[in-house]
């Protein structure tokens, strides 16, 4: 966000009326109390926008949960493409739900939240990251033990200011 701040200060020091405006606008939002987040990223009604969180694990690619096979965690409904994926997430959520509520890993990383395609998506260490566009996944991956580190750190913040 700092650095959005600034290129953006250095864009309306440069006279551009837009440029200026966006800095106006995003400063006054600076100012303004925390955004509460839901714990959970949802979209469509459910969260990972309907996707199947153990797919990502068992099938190693992203697949879309059937709306009658769902189950409650955290908060959000969660959908999945078989019953036995429901059994496998409904005894241990923790090991297949998507890091930092299943907003994007990279936003986290930087201080911030973002939604998520869940076609852009990785495994790593045996914990399911989503990005916001196969773009940021690819720039997630040039650091992700760093990415995942500063996500770590931040995370707890972004969640609590809630």
């Amino acid at each position: 966000m700092t650095r959005i701040v600034r290129t953006i200060a250095r864009n309306a020091a440069r006279g551009t009326a837009a440029a200026g405006l966006a800095f106006l606008l995003l400063a006054v939002g600076a100012l303004a109390p925390a955004q509460a987040i839901d714990p959970v990223y949802s979209a469509d009604g459910a969260a990972i926008g309907g996707y199947d969180p153990v797919a990502y694990f068992t099938r190693e690619e992203p697949v879309a949960g059937k709306p009658e096979l769902t189950a409650d965690y955290q908060g959000a409904t969660w959908r999945f493409a078989s019953a036995e994926n429901r059994d496998l997430f409904v005894a241990d959520p923790a090991k297949y739900a998507p890091q930092y509520g299943g907003y994007c890993a990279w936003a986290v990383s930087q201080g911030y939240t973002a939604q998520v395609d869940p076609e852009a998506w990785s495994v790593r260490d045996g914990k399911l990251y989503l990005n916001y566009s196969k773009v940021i996944r690819a720039r997630w991956a040039l650091n992700k033990d760093g990415n995942i580190a500063a996500a770590d750190s931040n995370w707890p913040g972004l969640r609590d200011a809630r």
